[in-house]
């Protein structure tokens, strides 16, 4: 079976959501999968041209009064068969993290101390500023009366983005310890 780009597989899983047209796609990635996985809104409409393409996906467009020139996609049996083989394969490797500022720390000897405590407390406001977003987004999924059968892993993922940031704070709050331990 052809293999495909990880954004193809991506967009075949939103497709199993109630997700249909190319604006819908984009919104579930900003308000879910971009803080995991990022999609340009240049990517979609490509894939889901390529979707139709290989038979993974049909398209519909809607009656122009309706919507004029939307687009419905809805995934083939192929579709759904190529999405659960990806599934089931195992993860090819860990990811590798680009972090700016493990990059400016590892450096951090050619700044001034000051300088490298005030990058530290800014990314620890960003990253206290995203652990509320994911508890704002985790009060939308569980207060949601619909809840359907993706919510449990939803959550799985938004947890795993929690405890991630969370101890990225930590990590935060150790290191601005130690940068103050060693000016003593």
């Amino acid at each position: 079976m052809k293999k495909y780009n990880h954004t193809t597989y991506a967009i075949l899983g939103i497709l199993t959501t109630e997700c249909r047209s190319g604006y819908a796609i984009k919104q579930l990635i900003d308000q879910s999968l971009n803080h995991f996985w990022k999609i340009s809104y240049g990517q979609i409409y490509p894939t889901l041209k390529l979707l139709v393409e290989e038979d993974l996906a049909t398209v519909t467009t809607l009656s122009p009064e309706l919507k004029p020139g939307k687009n419905e996609y809805h995934l083939t049996s192929k579709g759904k068969e190529v999405l659960k083989k990806w599934l089931e394969e195992p993860i090819e490797q860990v990811p590798v993290e680009r972090n700016e500022i493990l990059l400016k720390l590892f450096f951090g000897r050619h700044q001034s101390k000051e300088k490298t405590v005030f990058q530290l407390e800014e990314y620890k406001q960003k990253l206290e500023s995203r652990y509320a977003t994911y508890a704002s987004i985790e009060h939308f999924i569980t207060s949601n009366k619909a809840k359907g059968e993706d919510t449990k892993y939803w959550l799985f993922t938004l947890d795993y983005g929690k405890r991630v940031t969370e101890a990225a704070i930590d990590w935060c709050i150790f290191t601005l310890e130690q940068l103050e331990k060693e000016e003593e």
